[in-house]
């Protein structure tokens, strides 16, 4: 392998070395560049935190290879691939330098383009399998980075991790059997206000790093003064880091070549296990991600032996986003918690026998890469107190508080208790009146007093019982009718991928989209006049036909919330929480984006615009404030409002309206009109607009007026009942199987 590390062409890169503050990043990128095995990064962060310029700039340190001459595979001359497609190539091949390629895939990506596609054109017309490689192809060998990889569909991110994890791309499709070597560095950004990735997924990263902007005065005037610095001069800016980039970058040749040497005794390998079986982590991913991690930072330090701070160094980023149990988890590690784990570790497993000599003496130091580095001792750890530090993410809770942590929300919430084992609730707060179950995780409801709120008796309701409220199931609503296919798994949709219904006369290039029978059929007619001798058929492009899917839809799904006092009773307030904790959890899965409309007193809010980010639905949800009038026609305007600027930005994504009511009404749409007879006028507009209305009717007690059945009639909806919506029984699901095979 070359030593050089002669950038890609192109205009200049901002260079790594020139990154401010966030120190684990760029740790968590360098010990996967070290040891690709480690898995991947995947960095999360708020919009404008310099996630994509520190990737970027890590191209331009990767050591440039040597690869086959008009190998479109990236074959390695010394050691070519026995199975590549181009080859095969006999050892020895000539080749020639290639700097290490940068590849981004973009969220409107397919799956074609991702893996490689069949050249339709040629199979059809000369009989013959001619494949074009794809994107993790052109990656074999340097960094694929996925922007906004919580955006892409979930099928590709799963084809990419596969690829990741086995360092192969395998492809089976078109007829088409084709393997090849992919071994990349991955790295994946997202904003979670976007949407999370299903936890299976998050799993499949190696390593997570959370990025925040500095608070930091003097950080940011830095970070502002050194980007204006290099949009002014781009070539001098980087020239003056050139000796910093040579520097890490023969720094990174070195580790890379010594990592394979690296010993882990099995004193850290119990240690590890330990730590991962302390975290309850799923599988034993976490346990090979550390430890190829602690061998990546041994190397990295220069040290043979992996020792109790390089494993310190690879939990902290290996099992942030392993701890979530609950999509409404937010992904996170205490390191104060983490110090208590090793320290339980050290004392396990008693004193060394036979200590290396070259272990770091002051294993809960920080290394010098790692300046951010929570240190041991009885204060704990705090990674974003010191002047300067441009990146605490990582070592403290995100904005918002880890439900696991030991408190400083920041959001006016009390803090978990220590020992509650919280499973994503936003309020752990003990309750001396509740009668909880004794081994039971759940945290109790509480309600704060009124901090006096437009209707008089408006309560800051504070949802708890998260965990068994999450586990509920709740019946499938969809959307009737045909969708156009926005992503998701609810409702029925044309899609790209699904099963074949019909073909159509459309043409088509791509060989995933053709419907061959048909194809055939339009052009057996016409072989006479084409002048066919011999074998064969002769196809022009009119004759293809394209296949007709079906699939699944992601939809809208706006919840219509009634807060007012006839919903504030405690109980009940409960159970409506409870249940519409269960329709975010369907919507999480089923892929899709929430909206959240809450109504009382007089009016009506939009508490949370339509997002992908169910969790952040849970948040606003938990702190639903109740009480007042029921001004429930003004709520189902505010719905209809909100629907139509969503159709115009989003017109491809249909909406589904869950409305949760008794039905009352005491607030009319204008002056001196029928609050009740308004409300009903409003779920007409509703039906008039295409939309689908769910009405859950909440009403309890013994004496019911009934008034929720004639508003879901209005809307033209369905109407359920609080209890039937999370019924679990045999008769429910016999009933909604055959309403889907009915389908």
């Amino acid at each position: 392998m070359s030593t050089s590390t002669a950038p890609a062409a192109g205009p200049p890169r901002f260079p790594f070395s020139a990154v401010v503050g966030h120190d684990d990043l760029r740790l968590a990128l360098l010990l996967n560049a070290v040891h690709p095995g480690v898995g991947g990064v995947l960095v999360r962060g708020e919009k404008g935190t310099a996630k994509s310029t520190a990737v970027r700039a890590l191209a331009a340190l990767l050591p440039s290879h040597e690869v086959v001459d008009a190998c479109r595979f990236g074959c390695d001359p010394a050691a070519p691939d026995p199975s590549c497609p181009d080859g095969p190539h006999p050892a020895g091949a000539a080749g020639g330098p290639r700097p290490a390629r940068l590849v981004e895939l973009p969220v409107g990506a397919t799956e074609d383009r991702l893996v490689g596609s069949l050249d339709l054109e040629k199979a059809l017309s000369e009989g013959r399998r001619a494949y074009q490689p794809g994107l993790l192809a052109d990656a074999h060998r340097g960094v694929l980075y996925v922007d906004e990889v919580n955006l892409l569909h979930d099928h590709l991110v799963d084809l990419l991790l596969d690829a990741a994890a086995m360092g192969r791309a395998h492809v089976e499709r078109d007829g088409v059997s084709v393997s090849h070597a992919a071994r990349f560095l991955l790295v994946g950004t997202m904003n979670p206000e976007e949407g999370e990735l299903r936890p299976q997924l998050l799993d499949r990263f190696g390593l997570t790093v959370e990025v925040r902007a500095s608070r930091d005065v003097d950080t940011r005037v830095e970070v502002t003064r050194r980007r204006m610095a290099f949009e002014d001069d781009p070539a001098g800016f980087v020239a003056r880091f050139a000796p910093d980039e040579t520097a890490t970058a023969a720094r990174l040749r070195a580790a890379q070549a010594h990592v394979a040497a690296v010993a882990v005794s099995d004193r850290e390998l119990r240690r590890i296990a330990f730590v991962c079986a302390r975290f309850d982590v799923d599988g034993m991913r976490a346990d090979l991600v550390i430890t190829r991690a602690a061998a990546a930072h041994a190397a990295w330090e220069g040290r043979d032996a992996v020792t109790a701070d390089d494993v310190r160094v690879a939990a902290r980023l290996a099992l942030p986003h392993r701890r979530r149990r609950d999509p409404f988890d937010e992904p996170g590690l205490d390191p104060a918690e983490l110090d208590r784990a090793l320290a339980d570790a050290e004392d396990h497993l008693g004193p060394e026998d036979d200590p290396d000599p070259d272990d770091d003496p002051d294993p809960g130091g920080p290394g010098p890469d790692d300046p951010a580095g929570p240190q041991d001792g009885p204060d704990g750890p705090d990674a974003g107190d010191e002047p300067g530090d441009a990146d605490p993410t990582g070592d403290t809770p995100p904005a918002g508080g880890d439900p696991r942590g030991d408190g400083g929300t920041g959001t006016g919430e009390r803090a978990e208790a220590p020992g509650t084992g919280g499973t994503g609730g936003t309020d752990g707060g003990d309750d001396a009146t509740d009668p909880a179950t004794p081994g039971d995780d759940r945290a109790p409801e509480t309600a704060e007093a009124p901090a006096g709120g437009d209707g008089g008796d408006g309560r800051a309701v504070v949802v708890g019982d998260a965990a068994r409220l999450h586990r509920a199931t709740v019946r499938k609503f969809t959307v009737p009718g045909l969708g156009a296919g926005a992503p998701g798994r609810r409702s029925r949709a044309r899609t790209d991928a699904g099963r074949v219904v019909r073909p159509s006369g459309a043409g088509t290039t791509r060989a995933a989209d053709l419907h061959l029978p048909a194809t055939v059929l339009a052009a057996a007619p016409h072989q006479a006049g084409r002048g066919r001798r011999g074998p064969g058929l002769l196809v022009h492009r009119d004759d293809l036909r394209r296949a007709e899917r079906e699939g699944r839809e992601g939809n809208l799904v706006l919840f219509v919330v009634d807060a007012s006092g006839s919903m504030a009773a405690r109980t009940r307030m409960t159970a409506v929480s409870g249940a519409v904790l269960g329709l975010l959890r369907d919507a999480y899965q089923r892929r899709d984006k929430v909206g959240l409309v809450t109504f009382r007193a007089r009016s009506a809010e939009l508490a949370l615009p339509p997002t992908s980010s169910v969790p952040t639905a849970q948040q606003r949800l938990s702190r639903l404030r109740t009480g007042g009038r029921t001004p429930l026609a003004g709520g189902l305007l505010k719905a209809r409002a909100v629907l139509d600027a969503e159709r115009r930005r989003d017109p491809r994504r249909r909406p589904l309206v869950v409305l949760l009511t008794d039905g009352r009404a005491t607030v009319a749409a204008r002056d001196g009109g029928d609050a009740v007879a308004d409300s009903r006028r409003a779920a007409g507009l509703l039906a008039a607009d295409g939309v689908h209305t769910v009405v859950v009717d909440c009403e309890a007690g013994h004496v019911r007026l009934g008034l929720a059945a004639p508003l879901a009639a209005a809307a033209g909806g369905e109407l359920v009942t609080l209890d039937e919506l999370t019924a679990d029984s045999v008769g429910d699901l016999v009933r909604e199987t055959r309403s889907a095979r009915a389908a």
